[in-house]
């Protein structure tokens, strides 16, 4: 899968003051995976340190099966997948011992324990299967995404391709390893040759920028609640020298700040690129061509490198032509196995042959850009009218800049939540004015805070009735 060992001396990571070179990371993950005889299942108890990493590229190196987890996982949970899974070792972090079910270390490695369970009968797997992980909305769920060798081969090398990166490239994680899209800055940096500077910390705080000042960081990841916070905290004001390319996942960004990210990559000789993917894509499905991110303010691009997308109508058939909205679809080698609810299912084929419906409802322009407009079921019947939750969401967004909001509701009831009690009124308001929507069939609340997963999706079945 990698050849760490074939890149010899050149430095694969950093954390803290520590360097190691691709030739020690090989070293390490031989080391991790010796008393491992057969192919075994693993849950890998994630964070974005030196042990954790070597242990997930040890593990897919040598044709066991990782499930990355966050290291922060409550007990529950990890028992509710435990149970589910049935996996014969954990790597985890020493230090979280107590949290942990029954076991025995076999090797102390960096901070992390190789840990045997008491299973006598695992499930059997697919040959093709590389990795489990989750989606990025299924916090609580015994639901995984099932990943093959292939998957992860074909999006790693097409991601390569279009973002160009080389073995000079410094990238810095960003996001959690454990997160499709952290795990794909892992991949594609190690399989090119590149540096991972290693860091929990977070981009919102001064340390983290001094990092990447310190270690000559040239790209940096973010999902739109971290361009939106440091927009906000107005981190982007400072100089970033090393800094080349920014790349943006895992939801679409405002207009507005599309466009002033754009601005701001173009007025300094940087890269500013959206991209389109999820987790039952492996990572990415589609980008936008960053000298293109201006003209094309909103677009999540084209497909990449080996996919294509169709647009699928009411009716059920291809849309040709321009501009018509409908179901996007995509085709391509890193459309992964399929689900996983239970450890019988870490058996089953190749239930997707190549073939994901997203969900996602989008238009395609003349010049063959996409752009995603909604979701299919984030839709509510308003007195027989549709209406467009992420439209809705989006609109409050653009009009109020104090706190955050999210919709949900229910047919003839829109639901509002602020996480500002100033704006709460107001925002029926506003909506009835922007969208004619009665405001006796909207409720707005006052809520501590939104609900985020660990890549700050808004977890709307979190969001409680108003």
């Amino acid at each position: 899968m990698w050849n760490v060992g074939s890149k010899g001396e050149h430095i694969a990571l950093v954390e803290g003051e520590r360097r190691v070179s691709y030739s020690e990371l090989d070293g390490l993950c031989r080391e991790i995976v010796a008393p491992l005889k057969k192919r075994s299942l693993i849950f890998c108890l994630c964070a974005n340190t030196v042990a954790s990493i070597a242990g997930y590229l040890a593990f897919t190196e040598y044709g066991h099966v990782p499930l990355l987890l966050d290291a922060r996982i409550s007990r529950d949970l990890l028992n509710q997948l435990i149970d589910a899974y049935r996996p014969t070792w954990l790597w985890a972090p020493l230090d979280m011992t107590e949290k942990l079910p029954e076991h025995r270390v076999v090797l102390e490695k960096e901070g992390y324990g190789l840990m045997a369970l008491a299973v006598e009968t695992p499930f059997a797997m697919n040959d093709a299967l590389c990795l489990l992980i989750s989606t990025s909305g299924s916090t609580g769920s015994p639901k995984l995404v099932r990943q093959s060798y292939e998957n992860i081969r074909a999006n790693t090398q097409s991601i390569i391709e279009y973002l160009g990166i080389t073995p000079s490239e410094r990238a810095i994680t960003s996001l959690p390893m454990n997160y499709v899209y952290g795990l794909s800055v892992v991949n594609t940096h190690i399989y090119a040759g590149a540096t991972l500077v290693l860091t929990d910390l977070n981009p919102y705080a001064k340390k983290f920028w001094e990092l990447v000042d310190r270690e000559g960081v040239t790209s940096f990841a973010g999902v739109p609640f971290t361009y939106e916070t440091i927009d906000k905290l107005r981190i982007l004001k400072r100089e970033m020298p090393s800094i080349r390319t920014l790349t943006q996942a895992g939801g679409k960004l405002s207009p507005e700040l599309h466009r002033k990210l754009a601005e701001w990559a173009m007025e300094r000789g940087k890269r500013f690129v959206v991209m389109y993917g999820a987790s039952e894509a492996t990572a990415r499905m589609g980008y936008l061509p960053p000298e293109r991110s201006l003209e094309k303010q909103g677009s999540m691009g084209i497909p990449i490198p080996g996919g294509r997308f169709e647009l699928i109508g009411a009716d059920g058939e291809v849309i040709d032509a321009p501009e018509q909205v409908g179901e996007l679809v995509y085709y391509g080698p890193n459309v992964t196995l399929g689900y996983a609810l239970t450890g019988q299912d870490l058996n089953k084929p190749d239930e997707n042959h190549g073939r994901l419906v997203t969900g996602d409802m989008a238009r395609r322009d003349a010049d063959g850009f996409y752009y995603i407009v909604g979701r299919k079921k984030r839709f509510l019947k308003i007195l027989g009218k549709r209406v467009n939750l992420d439209d809705v969401e989006r609109l409050l967004k653009q009009h109020f800049d104090t706190g955050d909001i999210a919709c949900g509701g229910k047919d003839d009831e829109l639901w509002i939540y602020v996480v500002d009690p100033a704006i709460r009124d107001d925002a029926v308001e506003y909506v009835f004015s922007e969208m004619d929507i009665n405001r006796n069939l909207q409720k707005a609340g006052v809520i501590p805070a939104i609900p985020r997963n660990a890549s700050q999706k808004v977890l709307y079945s979190q969001l409680p009735p108003l």
